[in-house]
């Protein structure tokens, strides 16, 4: 029997979508690993509240150095190839850092973090290109999903790093063992990625395409200067300002909160961090019918005021379990603000690495910014009472929550 290429496409279009969630599982996967640890890395260098913000911001700095960069760098090399090679160098950081917790040297700590920052961003910025992709050739909302993966991704490294702790496990070998693994399954899953549509060569016209998933994608420094002064893509990144931060900052501070908010075991507070990366993965999994249901823009309003109430509680819960509860709201409407913002940004596919990159560069200034503006408010109120503090950029975010409504749906109307 002949195989109709039709089938052939479709059987190409779902396996890269199982490719593309599968990679997005080890990002986030890798990412939990380390900061399941945070307490043990706080132990192990002696830090104050305050030092711990200005180490989470090393990390971030890696990123945000990177960004602007990554969607020239992955138009030039195609997503496998910058996932590959940004996976690899994400690995060599967390190395250092584990060599620097090892021997209590914070200066490798943090020059580990800055490399792997670099690393994490241009593997975040490709993985979401190539993700944009897909759900160009599928015809339907699936980026949602695709985070879901990253958050599935972090369930289960926030567990295993739970475990860890609890058994006694050293931060060295835990981390070490568990960032290895992740990353070699990335590198193998990436051979399933779409192939690559046109080599980018700065000497050969773009082609025209009636298929604008198909069309060379924009490239170079010109394109990527053009990305950066269109209104909707810059507050677009605002959007994902706002959800990166309200979901950094649980990552970041879920643990180390409950440790020292309630006297709470290592181990608890790990596993209420497992609790809020869950309750996103079950909304992200659901998510999509929720975009094609009520939209993105809709969404992206319940989900910043349904932020806002889960944050209220963490912080002012008076007993532990509230708290926790807290969290699981908090999780829940933290989830699909970062996926629907790069669907947004990916609207044109032409255009969708230059315009990821942007709105990439600015949801992880929250990386930049909310750690260590955190960690300085919480040497004076605590941890929870300081996570108070994300609910501005929160509000923000639901005031420009209307730029993310699909370019597509405006031009057909």
């Amino acid at each position: 029997m002949t195989t109709r290429p039709a089938d052939v496409d479709l059987r190409r279009n779902a396996r890269a979508a199982w490719a593309v969630f599968a990679v997005f599982a080890a990002s986030g996967a890798t990412f939990a690993t380390w900061v399941s640890r945070l307490p043990a890395v706080r132990d192990g260098l002696d830090f104050t509240p305050g030092q711990m913000g200005v180490l989470l911001l090393t990390g971030a700095v890696g990123s945000v150095v990177a960004l602007p960069l990554s969607g020239m760098i992955t138009a030039r090399l195609g997503a496998a190839r910058a996932v590959t090679t940004f996976a690899l160098v994400a690995v060599a950081g967390y190395a250092l850092v584990c060599v620097g917790v090892g021997t209590g040297t914070a200066l490798a700590v943090r020059v580990g973090l800055v490399v792997a920052g670099i690393g994490f961003g241009v593997w975040d910025a490709a993985m979401n290109v190539e993700g944009a992709v897909v759900e160009q050739r599928l015809g339907r909302s699936i980026m949602p999903r695709f985070h879901a993966g990253f958050s599935l991704g972090t369930v289960a490294g926030a567990g295993v790093g739970s475990l860890a702790a609890h058994a006694g496990v050293p931060f060295v070998w835990h981390v070490g063992v568990g960032v290895a693994l992740t990353v070699t399954t990335a590198l193998v899953c990436v051979r399933g990625f779409l192939p690559t549509p046109h080599a980018v060569r700065a000497d050969v016209p773009e082609p025209d395409c009636a298929d604008p998933a198909e069309a060379a994608p924009a490239h170079g420094l010109r394109a990527t200067i053009a990305a950066w002064r269109e209104p909707r893509t810059l507050l677009v990144g605002f959007v994902v300002l706002a959800a990166a931060l309200t979901e950094g900052a649980a990552n970041d501070w879920t643990a180390l909160s409950l440790v020292d908010g309630f006297g709470a075991a290592e181990s608890t507070g790990a596993f209420a961090l497992a609790l809020f990366l869950a309750a996103m993965t079950v909304t992200r999994l659901a998510g999509t019918r929720l975009v094609d249901r009520f939209g993105r823009v809709t969404v992206l309003r319940a989900g910043s005021v349904a932020a806002l109430v889960g944050v209220a509680v963490f912080a002012f819960a008076p007993w532990l379990w509230l708290a926790v509860v807290g969290s699981v709201v908090w999780g829940a409407s933290a989830a699909l603000g970062f996926p629907l913002g790069m669907s947004a940004a990916a609207d044109e596919p032409q255009h969708a690495a230059m315009r990821v990159a942007v709105v990439s560069t600015i949801g992880y200034a929250a990386f930049f910014v909310g750690p260590a503006l955190i960690g300085l408010v919480a040497d004076v109120v605590g941890f929870r009472h300081a996570l108070v503090v994300i609910a501005l950029p929160v509000v923000v975010g639901l005031a420009l929550a209307g730029n993310a409504r699909p370019l597509r749906a405006e031009r057909t109307a």
